[in-house]
């Protein structure tokens, strides 16, 4: 992780850790060939949030296996 950047070239920082996220559930952003899914974003996100994209069509919290 020492040398992963976010998307304004700054180091990454822990963000998920309760419960720790991430593709190698280390808290952080990191991503390797092996994670196929590219799964690489970390964010905060509340209710109305979440709540307004539903309601203009962007779903981000029904599962998508």
């Amino acid at each position: 992780m020492d040398n992963d950047l976010n998307v304004l070239g700054e180091p990454l920082e822990e963000c998920g850790t309760d419960p720790v996220t991430g593709f190698y559930r280390d808290g952080c952003c990191t991503s390797g060939p092996e994670d196929l899914g590219n799964h690489t974003v970390c964010a905060v996100m509340t209710s109305d949030f979440l709540a307004h994209q539903a309601s203009i069509g962007n779903d981000l919290i029904t599962p998508r296996p």
